[in-house]
């Protein structure tokens, strides 16, 4: 478990708050870009989610044999992910942690999963992304999914500030030491919980770190 200090209480009061809800805010089965991604992972894979909230992605990767690890900086959002894992018999390390002061180095996995991560500021990202790298075993898949600054005229989930959302320039050049096989720009009606739904500005990455 991290012993990283947690962030300014404003921001994890938020997420308590919201978490707190009786329902999962994004639905209990995992993103659909992460789902579309089953072909390319097995059965073993180490898998690293990042800010899981309530586990939904956790879940799902583990339900494909992967071994995962996942993360929050909420307890609320993490005891109700280690509730929706036992629900569905998936194993996982839930850590409690900090993404600002996550150990990026401490281990290195076949797969890290970021979906809708898009609280942090261009400095801050910019750390984060270097983790993600320094996170990837050789070879392993980066999986990505955020929102684009289009997004702004749909409101329907997501932060509200433009330089907290992706582009295909930003993410091309963040992960330029990848190989970049996927990368693109697409609006898409989500139904992912009360959290994520209508039509929404979304960009996907996946990308692999050479062997």
């Amino acid at each position: 478990m991290s012993t990283a200090p947690q962030p300014a209480g404003t921001e994890l009061d938020r997420w308590n708050t919201r978490f707190s809800a009786t329902d999962y805010v994004f639905g209990t089965e995992p993103n659909q870009f992460l789902a579309a991604q089953a072909p390319c992972l097995k059965p073993g894979m180490r898998a690293l989610c990042v800010a899981d909230g309530e586990g939904r992605n956790s879940v799902g990767l583990a339900k494909l044999g992967l071994e995962v690890t996942a993360f929050d900086f909420s307890p609320i959002g993490l005891e109700k992910a280690r509730r929706l894992a036992a629900s569905k018999g998936a194993k996982i390390d839930y850590r409690h942690g900090n993404i600002l002061e996550w150990d990026w180095k401490a281990s290195q996995y076949d797969v890290v999963a970021a979906i809708f991560i898009q609280f942090a500021t261009p400095a801050q990202r910019a750390g984060i992304f270097r983790g993600f790298i320094d996170a990837l075993a050789p070879g392993g898949l980066l999986l990505m999914q955020g929102y684009t600054p289009k997004q702004l005229q749909y409101g329907t989930g997501g932060p509200k500030q433009v330089e907290n959302l992706y582009t295909e320039a930003l993410l091309r050049e963040s992960f330029a030491s990848l190989e970049i096989i996927e990368l693109r720009e697409h609006d898409i009606e989500v139904q992912e919980g009360p959290g994520h739904s209508g039509m929404s500005a979304l960009i996907d990455l996946v990308a692999r770190k050479p062997a």
